[in-house]
């Protein structure tokens, strides 16, 4: 009896970290959204920023918190939501905890299609975001196809995703040589940021995103199934194949959608799940949710800090992300020990 009070203790315990967990998270989200509006090589006031808000409409201030701050804070919580949430499933169905939407290529695959459409249809920019969506979707099933192979392990997995990533890299630089006066810009793109952002911009991803964020939240139960295997899963009713496109469409839907307007930022697909991983045990109906805030704050810090550090000068976010993921991944490398041959994907 004793034992079972004490499982029950432990249950409950869990229970209430995970659930401050989640709460610290969207705090989190709150203060960096807060610091991102009131930072930047013009500081504002927690005066000034309330005056912008509720009475002054006119002021300098008022500007830039409507037309320069507000559309890059609600871009980075969007973006790192979704490359968060789709870097928990793309680990998760291919049971490889390196893979990462950046790492796999599924980034790249993305920005090769969004680039191939700012080219050939300059003036749809509504067109960008279904493109990336095309260029992420096919992307994945290729890397989808490479981890089913007999053997495949999960370093195999990740230089595939190298590989695939390069080749559409080569292709973005093709197609900016071919149309220069159509991809302005496409520096920052290619590096990843928020820089010059507006609320114009972000659609139609925004839908794309929360529609992805949704169907993750739905499928949340199917994925922990499907963690347990396939031949449990199908013993349990599921119909795997089906459930695994599902999962894999709604990755490419977010990865898309953020690669959009956001550039082909890197690691974080990889970074917060492994963080929210480590405070949330008990399956992904909460994992997600905290992926997704983690994501969300983790960005718009991260965007803040390319305002400030060389203020007035800025550096693009993708560099930010870069300096704090590629330590991560090592680490990561060294600790999962991925170069074995039998460890399998």
């Amino acid at each position: 009896g004793g034992k079972c009070v004490n499982f029950s203790t432990v249950l409950k315990e869990r229970d209430l970290a995970e659930r401050l967990f989640l709460f610290i998270c969207f705090i989190c989200v709150i203060i960096s959204a807060v610091l991102g509006i009131c930072l930047g090589s013009v500081n504002i006031s927690a005066k000034d920023f309330i005056a912008a808000l509720f009475s002054d409409k006119t002021s300098v201030n008022t500007q830039i918190i409507l037309f320069a701050r507000l559309p890059r804070v609600a871009a980075s919580i969007l973006a790192g939501s979704a490359l968060a949430v789709s870097g928990v499933i793309i680990q998760s169905v291919l049971e490889n905890p390196l893979a990462a939407p950046s790492i796999i290529g599924v980034n790249s695959g993305a920005g090769f299609a969004a680039v191939l459409a700012m080219a050939l249809f300059p003036n749809t920019p509504s067109a960008i975001p279904a493109a990336a969506f095309i260029g992420a979707v096919v992307t994945v099933m290729v890397v989808y196809l490479i981890a089913a192979k007999n053997g495949a392990s999960k370093i195999t997995l990740v230089l595939a995703g190298v590989a695939v990533s390069n080749l559409l890299g080569a292709g973005i630089d093709t197609i900016t040589t071919f149309f220069p006066d159509s991809l302005n810009g496409i520096t920052d793109f290619k590096i990843g940021g928020v820089m010059g952002m507006s609320l114009s911009k972000l659609s139609p991803a925004w839908i794309y995103i929360c529609i992805g964020l949704i169907l993750a939240m739905l499928l949340s139960h199917e994925l922990d199934i499907l963690a347990l295997g396939d031949r449990t899963a199908k013993s349990l009713g599921m119909n795997v194949k089906i459930i695994r496109l599902a999962l894999l469409f709604a990755a490419a839907l977010l990865a898309g959608a953020a690669v959009s307007f956001a550039g082909l930022l890197s690691f974080i697909g990889l970074i917060i799940p492994h963080i929210a991983r480590h405070f949330i045990k008990s399956g992904s109906a909460r994992l997600i949710p905290a992926s997704a805030l983690l994501g969300a704050a983790f960005v718009t810090f991260c965007d803040m800090l390319s305002r400030v550090l060389f203020a007035p000068y800025e550096i693009q976010l993708g560099i930010v992300v870069s300096y704090i993921g590629v330590p991560f991944f090592i680490y990561l490398i060294m600790k999962k020990k991925g170069g074995r041959h039998g460890d399998r994907a």
